[in-house]
């Protein structure tokens, strides 16, 4: 069908009953692209209806160089992106009774994420977003559908998909900043760094709430003592500040801009756009930040490396409990963090429970160990690198107690960092006060029994309500069950009849994975990963599925990438999750 096919259509619907909106679903040529109707909402207050546009290289001008590669491909779509929801706002008005007229497509925020909404392929770029069809109350407004669906969004793709000279420009920079970053983060592993923060990078952001770079911060300038060179494909030689593995505190006065540097380093997981202040700012992938978190559920977790002997002789290797205090959540995060296979922690603490990190001399004193069943983080920290090659970066602003186990302190003094791990080992050998880090230094286990789930604790699907049916001769009638699916942006996940609280994963930065966490849970339930793998080898092989072919397997709209860590995390914050 064509577009005058379209029009036709909508003229003839003018003023019918919304559902005959119905009638237009398929697909329409358009001079330059083609528009697909998926999927027609059947009220004007309900979601917008489900649209794609599909567009040829040889119209919209894309250079095959823009997706040479995994990481290009990703940058220029995320401009592509972020150009059709800035025509989108552009061009839409107000066109009738509820969502009537709103045109919206899922729109990145600073990070550079793998979406569905955007897909650049081998001949074509498919561009997937939403439109409220109009309407007058629930009566079809078919001439103002024609100048929206046959006016308005030609002139969003010609602005938004057809680049200009200038466009060339922008998405070039958006494909070589990707490209960069991720090879940046491939040289850590070679250097011994667990993370890289280059020289002029903005820090700072605009708020608690709003991502963008702070006006007029101080840029970032890494001490001689820590200061590294590393090369990438376009903006060639970047200088700063390298992390290398083990122990690294961050120190500092109040508002010095210590959490600040932490907040960029759990970013620096995802890649940023140009333009944000930490595009050459980046951590390992499986880098995890981990916190107290008073009251989640805990499902079968061995705490008995930093918690045992507890009050009643309840077992710590196997502990569950759906209010967890300060400590044991804090401590049940590293070790399921520990289960993904991360191998570094990002430690705030601001947000850590106190009597996890550290039990100073006078307490020790005071409380003697055999009543104490918290052996402290600070006794455990050097251990976990020894041991495991685990590295922790701790933010600290009251204890000086870690000084003995870190390989680097390093202090904030407005917004700029200084080395002086001389001076802490210093303190050390002046004052070995502090006995209880070496206390308790004998090997420990961690990770040596994997959990399995059961798999009917793990459910998508919700029962609604029998009901009254006319066409049933007024009996109740049992309805099948349906999934029950829905994100609160990253705050929390509907999932079947549990509500999932993620307020507290610093890392899920974006409502699109959270959407995409739910509809991953549910196809792995869906294709029984349960029944017989354990929960990490489950979630792992649909990490790799995803991978390997995309997040379009999922059923769901406007996905992003996810990690394996924000996967885990979601599951063991299932309350209903029961392990065998």
């Amino acid at each position: 069908m064509t577009s005058e096919d379209l029009y036709d259509s909508l003229r003839r619907l003018d003023g019918k009953p919304y559902p005959a909106y119905k009638d237009i679903k398929g697909s329409y040529e358009f001079d330059n692209f083609t528009l697909s109707i998926d999927r027609v909402q059947g009220d004007p207050f309900a979601s917008p209806s489900r649209l794609s546009i599909r567009i040829d290289h040889s119209h919209s001008l894309i250079d095959s160089g823009l997706f040479s590669n995994a990481s290009r491909r990703t940058g220029s779509e995320t401009f592509l992106a972020l150009a059709f929801s800035s025509a989108c706002h552009r061009e839409q008005t107000s066109l009738g009774s509820g969502k009537s007229g709103k045109l919206e497509i899922d729109t990145p925020g600073q990070e550079i994420l793998k979406r569905t909404c955007v897909e650049i392929g081998e001949t074509e770029t498919t561009v997937h977003f939403s439109v409220g069809l109009p309407a007058n109350g629930r009566r079809i407004l078919g001439k103002a559908a024609i100048g929206l669906l046959t006016e308005t969004l030609p002139e969003i793709v010609s602005q938004a998909l057809v680049l200009s000279e200038e466009d060339k420009t922008a998405i070039n920079s958006f494909a070589d900043t990707n490209e960069d970053a991720d090879h940046l983060r491939s040289q850590l592993e070679d250097h011994r760094l667990v993370a890289f923060i280059a020289d002029g990078a903005t820090l700072p952001r605009a708020s608690g709430i709003d991502q963008h770079p702070l006006s007029n911060a101080v840029p970032f300038q890494s001490p001689a003592s820590q200061r590294i060179c590393l090369t990438v494909p376009h903006a060639g030689e970047i200088s700063g500040m390298g992390i290398s593995d083990g122990i690294t505190l961050i120190v500092g006065g109040g508002y010095h801009g210590k959490s600040t540097l932490l907040n960029a380093l759990e970013r620096g997981v995802y890649n940023h756009i140009p333009g944000d202040g930490r595009e050459c700012v980046v951590a390992l992938n499986d880098a995890t930040k981990v916190r107290a978190e008073d009251g989640r559920s805990v499902a079968s977790v061995d705490l008995s490396p930093f918690i045992n002997n507890l009050p009643g002789g309840k077992n710590t290797q196997n502990f569950t409990t759906e209010n967890a205090s300060g400590s044991t959540s804090q401590a049940a995060s590293i070790i399921e963090t520990l289960e993904t296979g991360s191998h570094v922690l990002l430690i705030d603490e601001d947000i850590s429970a106190t009597n996890f990190l550290i039990r100073d001399a006078r307490m020790q004193q005071l409380i003697a160990p055999e009543k104490e069943p918290i052996t402290p983080f600070v006794q455990r920290v050097r251990a976990l690198y020894d041991q495991y090659q685990v590295s922790t970066i701790l933010v600290l602003g009251g204890s000086g107690d870690y000084f003995e186990p870190a390989h680097r302190v390093i202090a904030m003094d407005n917004y700029l960092p200084h080395d002086l791990t001389p001076q802490a080992k210093a303190l050390c050998a002046n004052d070995p006060s502090p006995t209880h880090c070496s206390e308790n230094s004998t090997p420990f286990e961690i990770g040596t029994v994997q959990r399995f789930a059961d798999p009917s604790s793990i459910n998508p699907y919700k029962h609604a309500a029998p009901y009254r049916g006319s066409r049933h001769g007024g009996h109740r009638q049992e309805r099948a069950p349906r999934k029950n699916i829905k994100a609160q942006k990253t705050r929390s996940l509907l999932f079947g009849t549990e509500e999932i609280d993620l307020s507290l994963l610093a890392q899920l930065v974006n409502s699109s994975q959270t959407r995409t966490i739910g509809a991953a849970l549910a196809y792995a339930c869906e294709n029984n990963r349960f029944n017989d793998q354990s929960i990490i080898e489950a979630l792992n092989s649909i990490i790799t599925l995803l991978d390997e072919q995309g997040l379009s397997i999922l059923d769901g709209n406007d996905l992003a990438e996810i990690r394996i860590q924000e996967f885990m995390a979601a599951l063991n914050r299932l309350r209903s999750l029961r392990i065998e």
